[in-house]
């Protein structure tokens, strides 16, 4: 896809016109078709762009002859979940500010189990991180904090119960944040920063730290390093870096908030990346956009199995939500373009 896309013929530009576009699975499914082959249909067992649609919506090679579908190798790969509920999922998702539990898609989606809302969350997490996006650049505060846990741990960078975050964030030349980063790290040493900083942070890029004593060595190839230590200065941490003390704010209140501080060691970096992919893009005025720019990266990663979820912590779901009826407003009715991406 050569061209940017374009709002009423990519995207939606509202729910409304989501309802209207996406009502049946066959539409979802072309959807799906032409993000993840826009110049035509290209094999990914072969490679050959010879091949011709069956009845059932599938591809067939002409080169290997094998049966192949949009869904197949991606989150949506063998999925019973109808995908006009996955499509609203994504729109809801990307649109929320504050994000959507599990418990609130089963019972907005009318999901027959918590589990099944629980894994879909999770799948669309694991292709908010785009590979090969852009690093941070400029002037990156960098620190780390504690997130989780709900037993009361020790003071400092040993805190016990609880998963120690990396963040960093690129401010503007007034100081203001502009994109973030978040990464579990093992611990505070300087092996593990410096892992951080070389997948996150371009070299040549000015670090702004505290002082604690494994910034040089992780910032020794490659950075400038600008340390200031809080008890010299006499400020406290957020004032000496307010932009990625105010990012670590604003995760925990949204750990607290939309996921009542529920959240599983294991799946904290998941979170996270849910998280940096909504603040990175808090000022995009076109939800549909972003709804666009998920389903393409969905279609690019490779398939998540429950199993496999399950497998990265000991999850027990809670008890199911009552059950509501929830009204769809008349006013939402509208009529459906026939396939307009085809346009």
């Amino acid at each position: 896809m050569d061209h940017r896309p374009v709002a009423g013929r990519d995207y939606p530009r509202s729910y409304a016109e989501l309802r209207a576009w996406f009502d049946e699975d066959w539409t979802c499914r072309d959807y799906l078709d032409w993000l993840r082959w826009p110049d035509g249909f290209v094999c990914p067992g072969c490679g050959s762009v010879r091949g011709w649609r069956l009845a059932d919506a599938r591809w067939k090679c002409g080169g290997c002859q094998r049966k192949v579908s949009a869904t197949a190798g991606t989150i949506f790969d063998k999925t019973r979940t109808p995908l006009t509920v996955w499509f609203a999922t994504a729109w809801r998702l990307v649109g929320d500010k504050v994000g959507l539990s599990a418990t609130q898609l089963q019972r907005e989606m009318e999901l027959g189990s918590y589990p099944t809302a629980w894994a879909m969350l999770h799948r669309y997490r694991t292709v908010m991180v785009r590979p090969g996006r852009d690093r941070l650049s400029g002037d990156v505060e960098v620190d780390e904090c504690f997130l989780g846990g709900p037993e009361p741990g020790v003071r400092g960078r040993g805190a016990l119960g609880k998963v120690l975050l990396a963040g960093a964030v690129e401010r503007t030349t007034g100081g203001q944040p502009r994109r973030a980063r978040l990464a579990v790290i093992d611990d505070a040493s300087a092996d593990s920063l410096g892992d951080f900083l070389r997948d996150n942070v371009e070299p040549g890029s000015r670090i702004l730290t505290d002082g604690w004593g494994s910034y040089p060595a992780a910032t020794r190839e490659g950075y400038t390093h600008k340390p200031t230590s809080v008890a010299a200065s006499g400020l406290q941490a957020h004032e000496v870096l307010p932009a990625v003390h105010l990012v670590f704010s604003l995760v925990k209140r949204w750990v607290m908030g939309t996921l009542q501080g529920s959240i599983s060691p294991e799946h904290v970096q998941s979170y996270c990346d849910e998280w940096v992919f909504r603040f990175n893009r808090r000022r995009s005025r076109s939800r549909g956009l972003l709804f666009h720019t998920l389903l393409r990266h969905a279609v690019a990663a490779d398939p998540v199995t429950y199993k496999s979820l399950r497998k990265a912590g000991r999850w027990r779901p809670p008890p199911p939500p009552p059950d509501g009826e929830r009204p769809w407003p008349s006013s939402l009715d509208v009529g459906r373009p026939r396939l307009p991406w085809r346009t």
